[in-house]
């Protein structure tokens, strides 16, 4: 049997008498920093910093604000001298506290800029007049607030509470691709009317044609967006959009919809009052943007080539209020089994360029010249796979799912105007997602996930044969 003792080599020089009578005031100065870092551990407990607090206070006393509004330099004075009472009255407990020191002057500087006496009304913690039932970030700000007070109360009982609500992002672009509420990517046939949304409060349905004869690839003419009644705050309203009519308004002629709501500074591209729905034109049939203020959701249409492409942000909760009759939806469960051309995430390269060539020669016939003629802007050439990732590259520097998608494309359709499409995607969803660190999804490589799946087998039985073999030199 082999002697029990410290698995680590040296570790027996290290705890000689000698080494620990050189080094004992070293230790003995480590102990004390230690201790130190669990001294409020066994002492009379000590008054706690609220200076985080006082700022969770300020933030939403303000939020709201925009210099556009009425009455916007009285409010955020009175929200100042509130913060300032609140730092005040936690002074004592914050002494040697950078963040309490920083705020401190923070605020002194901004009374200085906005000219505000340090007398005078202070706002309440809790205001309920901005409280306002066709905003839903000012209705969802109301219901936390409330939500938080009470599970504070009963933290014991309840554990934490509720956090503020989710977004969740979806896009549909190119041949098409894909992107669903969990960021899982595909790539689909879908041909013929498939809804992405469909819930208690939206309806996104789109229509796919396809691109290439004799292919299996397909691409959005044709977006179709209801915003269903809202008490309240909005009627129906219905938006349309199809290949070369991209248009500004609703089905009925009208740009917006319910009574004026307060925004934040910059948010969705205008600031002050807006309309709970409105219509937003960004480039005259070529990108428009809608905003529900009502339901916090924004939609962006794009028009590049002959297709649409489509972006949407949506609240987790709103997008799951809906009932078993509503579950095909592209967006929430992805692509059905058959009608995918991607193989679990990986995204096989297509035609072969000299296949591809006779289908555009095909495209050139007479037959097709009326077609031809009516689309001027479709710029189709015979893509090489080293061409289009080259082409690819002068949009999309960072090769992701994005850019692999553009050399999918253009393999499959030598259209040339699905590159800025896949830009355009990219540039919605990182305008749109609610996640920096998910923006970013990277195809798979059947070759690396094939290998990675042999892997596994090998490196459990050399786990085993590592333990057997660590069993048998302990036993002798």
């Amino acid at each position: 049997m082999g002697r029990a003792g410290c698995c680590c080599r040296g570790a027996e020089r290290l705890a000689s008498p000698t080494l620990v009578r050189r080094f004992r005031p070293l230790l003995l100065l480590i102990i004390a920093l230690c201790c130190g870092a669990h001294l409020g551990q066994c002492q009379v407990p000590i008054p706690q910093c609220h200076i985080q607090k006082c700022t969770t206070d300020f933030v939403s006393l303000t939020f709201h604000l925009t210099p556009a509004v009425d009455g916007f330099h009285v409010e955020f004075c009175k929200a100042l001298r509130a913060y300032s009472a609140c730092t005040q009255r936690t002074a004592k407990a914050c002494r040697g506290n950078l963040v309490f020191h920083t705020a401190v002057l923070g605020i002194s500087d901004l009374m200085s800029q906005r000219n505000c006496s340090r007398d005078g009304p202070t706002s309440s913690t809790h205001p309920e007049v901005h409280h306002e039932p066709c905003n839903y970030h000012s209705r969802t700000q109301h219901s936390h607030a409330h939500s938080h007070g009470h599970a504070h109360t009963h933290s014991h009982a309840h554990g934490q509470g509720h956090s503020r609500p989710g977004y969740l992002f979806c896009g549909l672009f190119g041949d098409p691709h894909l992107r669903t509420f969990k960021d899982s990517f595909q790539t689909c046939k879908v041909e013929g009317a498939w809804p992405l949304i469909d819930n208690d409060y939206l309806s996104v349905q789109v229509t796919n044609v396809p691109v290439v004869p004799g292919s299996s690839a397909t691409a959005t003419n044709k977006i179709t967006i209801i915003f269903k009644p809202y008490e309240g705050c909005t009627d129906q309203r219905v938006y349309q959009a199809v290949t070369d009519n991209l248009p500004a308004a609703f089905d009925d002629g009208t740009v917006s919809s319910g009574d004026p709501i307060h925004i934040s500074a910059g948010a969705e591209g205008a600031t002050g009052k807006v309309r709970a729905l409105w219509i937003s034109e960004r480039s005259p049939g070529r990108h428009v943007e809608l905003h529900a203020g009502y339901i916090g959701v924004t939609v962006i249409v794009r028009q590049l080539g002959r297709y649409l492409t489509m972006a949407v942000r949506i609240p987790e909760e709103l997008a799951q209020a809906y009932d078993a009759t509503q579950d095909l939806q592209l967006c929430l469960n992805g692509c059905p089994s058959g009608e995918r051309i991607d193989q679990a995430g990986h995204l096989p390269l297509p035609l072969s360029p000299s296949a591809l060539g006779l289908q555009l020669q095909q495209l050139r016939r007479p037959s097709y010249s009326s077609q031809t003629q009516a689309s001027p802007y479709v710029a189709m050439q015979v893509f090489g796979v080293e061409g289009a990732k080259e082409h690819c590259r002068e949009q999309l520097e960072v090769q992701d799912i994005y850019y692999h998608s553009c050399v999918f494309d253009l393999l499959t359709t030598g259209d040339a105007n699905f590159t800025l499409a896949a830009y355009s995607a990219q540039k919605d969803m990182e305008s749109l997602h609610p996640h920096r660190d998910r923006w970013r999804i990277y195809p798979r490589s059947s070759a690396t996930s094939t290998l990675h799946s042999d892997f596994q087998p090998m490196k459990r039985l050399a786990l085993l044969l590592l333990c057997a073999l660590s069993v048998a030199l302990k036993q002798e």
